[in-house]
């Protein structure tokens, strides 16, 4: 089994916030250290701004599908829903057409 790049990514985010957490609750760290450390308080933001961007993508996805979802067809759900109509009146038009011959190939009088 592969595993992705993204997939090693968020794992490794996930395992250095439940190491950084255990330790928060263990004592070896404190919420001072974390401030008081730049690089370490850096990394931390970088982080929680990436989190908040992907969370806001998902809000929006989530209302622009609400939004849109409620509306009429699409003009591209409109041309498939033509063309659905245009095959199945084909169809008839082949089907009509193969009942005018008979078994032999010839046509019926």
């Amino acid at each position: 089994m592969k595993i992705s790049k993204w997939t090693l990514l968020w794992l490794s985010i996930v395992i250095i916030l439940t190491v950084v957490l255990a330790a928060q609750m263990t004592g070896a760290i404190t919420f001072g250290d974390i401030i008081a450390n730049f690089f370490l308080f850096l990394v931390v933001l970088v982080v929680i701004a990436i989190l908040a961007i992907i969370g806001a993508m998902f809000v929006g996805v989530f209302i622009s599908h609400r939004i849109f979802s409620v509306q009429a067809f699409t003009p591209f759900e409109e041309e498939m829903l033509r063309m659905r109509e245009e095959v199945a009146e084909i169809r008839e038009a082949v089907d009509r057409m193969d009942g005018q011959r008979d078994r032999s190939g010839k046509e019926k009088d």
